[in-house]
């Protein structure tokens, strides 16, 4: 018996097939539901090439351990002499990142969202003659800044204009302002709550001055708090730390020149004190920053370095019981250099360190006192003396893992780990 397929029903079945296989190329490159293939993925997502990868412990000109330099842009860039502080803002509608940086004359503002290509877009003017501190802030897609030059007062800045800059770098105008204060120099948002904690003022002998940013736009004055003196910088907080005392209570913590201080501010007419602690060989209580537990605060002191001749150190504070702080520890890194700003991100702690540069600490095992340098990236290639030169701001909050350095005398870098 013949059990062979006849010529002409294989001739059908391939005719069928082809058909069939074209309405299926023909349907699927015409569905917006498809699904792409990992191969089109690949090209529409290429991997980003940094300027200067990290190799060797340089990153071209400059010193790095395992942060590779995205991009840098200088002053001139910016039409400035100096630059200061810094901050970011994630849009949420485009998930684009922008760097807020200070400058001496204002305040630019750069698209970060290729990192190795940012884009200068432009410059809120200063309303002020040009000063060498400025201070930003986020809260609701509003930039918040003040500045030490007299009767600057706070300038509010809506950022969802930078979506659609016609002609960058344009020049800017606060879409608001609020001037019961003259010159500051620094603020202090609890994004939770919506209120701004003005410090380094000339008002409340430089303690918080306290203002409701609930609506961005329309600031009202809330409180203020003199009763521990100047602050140079600040923390607030919603606590949800070890102290089941103040659970929910909003907490301030002041670098108060020579202490740092702890305050219930949960009441803005009636903030209350709650303690304060000082260290060994105070020299100027800059700065800090809690752990994300709230357990430790990491204090910098800004003139330890030159008043005693150590090395960078950066004093570990125990806030376990709130109304009893203690020293933990004691960290010293391995430069001269002087530690600036710094904020801790997971279990890394990231530092400005003047001409140091960024450096990068991991506060992993903080209880047990056990803490290194994990990376660093050193924009002030120069020197690491104790100068006041370098870096002055590092911001690494970014979900990108872009990290942001404000170098005064250098301008932007953005540097990322390396992979």
């Amino acid at each position: 018996m013949n059990i062979k397929t006849p010529i002409n029903q294989v001739s059908l079945t391939k005719s069928t097939l082809i058909f069939f296989l074209s309405f299926l190329l023909f349907s699927c490159s015409n569905d917006d539901s498809s699904i792409p293939s990992e191969e089109t993925e690949e090209i529409i997502e290429p991997p980003l090439i940094p300027t200067a990868s990290c190799e060797n412990g340089m990153a071209g000109i400059y010193p790095c351990k395992d942060y590779d330099l995205m991009a840098h842009m200088s002053l001139s860039e910016f039409d400035a002499i100096s630059a200061n502080d810094s901050w970011g803002w994630t849009d949420p509608s485009t998930g684009k990142e922008y760097v807020l940086m200070g400058l001496g004359n204002g305040t630019a503002f750069i698209d970060i969202s290729n990192p190795t290509k940012p884009v200068y877009l432009g410059k809120l003017v200063s309303q002020t003659p040009p000063a060498l501190h400025r201070d930003i802030k986020v809260y609701q897609n509003h930039a918040f800044v003040v500045s030490e030059s007299e009767g600057h007062g706070l300038q509010i800045f809506d950022l969802t204009k930078l979506r659609n800059v016609a002609n960058a770098p344009a020049t800017f105008q606060a879409d608001a302002t609020y001037n019961e204060f003259g010159h500051a120099h620094n603020i202090v948002i609890n994004e939770s709550t919506g209120f701004a904690y003005v410090v380094g003022s000339d008002t409340f002998a430089g303690g918080p001055h306290i203002i409701n940013i609930q609506n961005p736009l329309n600031p009202t004055f809330a409180g203020g708090y003199a009763l521990d003196g100047y602050s140079h910088d600040a923390q607030v907080v919603t606590y949800n730390g070890p102290d089941t005392d103040y659970i929910g209570k909003e907490i301030y913590i002041g670098s108060n020149e020579n202490e740092v201080a702890i305050v219930d501010i949960t009441d803005k007419s009636n903030p209350k004190n709650i303690s304060s602690i000082t260290y060994e060989n105070v020299g100027y209580t800059h700065q800090g920053w809690l752990t994300e537990d709230q357990k430790f605060f990491l204090v910098g002191d800004e003139l330890d370095e030159l008043k005693f001749g150590n090395n960078t150190k950066t004093f570990i504070l125990d806030f376990t019981d709130l109304d009893n702080p203690k020293s933990h520890t004691n960290y010293t890194g391995s430069l001269p250099a002087i530690d600036h700003n710094g904020y801790v991100k997971d279990n890394l702690f990231y530092q400005a360190n003047y001409t140091g540069g960024m450096r990068v600490l991991d506060i992993s095992d903080i209880e047990n006192k056990n803490i290194s340098e994990v990376g660093f990236f050193d924009s002030y290639p120069l020197t690491n003396s104790n100068d006041f030169n370098g870096a002055w701001n590092v911001y690494p909050f970014f979900e990108s893992g872009n990290i942001v350095i404000s170098d005064i005398d250098n301008g932007l870098f953005i540097v990322k780990k390396k992979k």
